[in-house]
């Protein structure tokens, strides 16, 4: 199993990373990448840190691997490619993008600016559209199937874009507390409740090791 969205205390989560690795870690999670929540203010912080993290938790723990990476979120949709490139260079190994979810106030055009420039996962997308899915597809930027509550209610419409574009698909927990990560059976009824199959799982985890092996 591989989750490349979760949150640690270093922005809205609950827990150390330590103790989310480890959680992550028993109920099989093979890889896992932090991806707290920023902006301009405190991008460098945030990597700095989860990095530092991530490189002791990786050392020690050999049954599951540690990546530090960042959601971009509630950034004015301009900016938010410069961020992704900013990001990169301070050496987030994930750069999620905080898509448009109908939960929350994000500003339109984010899915488009970040699928623009090149984030790995544009996050809960909401109502993304065709032409944003083509875009997405065209650019080998990913897709979220989101376990998180509020920000799963568009899931079947994210699948069904998708099926209709080409535009690849991930699933990720969106994880803020240890109740909120999930095994495989449990991420596989939400992939279903999306009117995924099996199989289309297989393919959405397959996209996830490819975003790890690229980085």
């Amino acid at each position: 199993m591989i989750d490349l969205h979760t949150h640690s205390f270093f922005s809205d989560g609950d827990l150390v990373p330590s103790e989310l690795v480890r959680r992550a870690e028993v109920i099989g999670i093979g890889t896992l990448a932090i991806t707290d929540h920023v902006d301009f203010s405190n991008y460098r912080f945030i990597i700095e840190h989860v990095k530092a993290a991530a490189r002791e938790l990786s050392g020690r723990k050999k049954g599951i691997r540690v990546l530090a990476g960042v959601e971009i979120t509630h950034v004015p949709a301009v900016d938010v490619p410069r961020l992704i490139e900013l990001s990169r260079k301070a050496g987030a190994a994930v750069v999620v993008v905080h898509g448009e979810t109908i939960v929350e106030p994000v500003e339109q055009k984010t899915n488009l600016s970040g699928i623009e420039g090149r984030a790995d996962i544009i996050a809960h997308p909401g109502l993304i559209t065709i032409r944003e899915a083509e875009l997405a597809a065209k650019k080998g930027v990913f897709l979220e199937i989101s376990g998180r509550c509020g920000h799963s209610f568009t899931n079947g419409h994210v699948a069904a874009v998708a099926r209709k574009t080409g535009a690849g698909l991930v699933f990720d927990s969106d994880a803020h507390t240890d109740r909120d990560l999930m095994d495989y059976d449990r991420a596989l009824k939400i992939v279903q409740g999306a009117g995924l199959t099996d199989k289309d799982f297989d393919v959405m985890l397959k996209n996830s090791r490819k975003i790890v092996q690229e980085r």
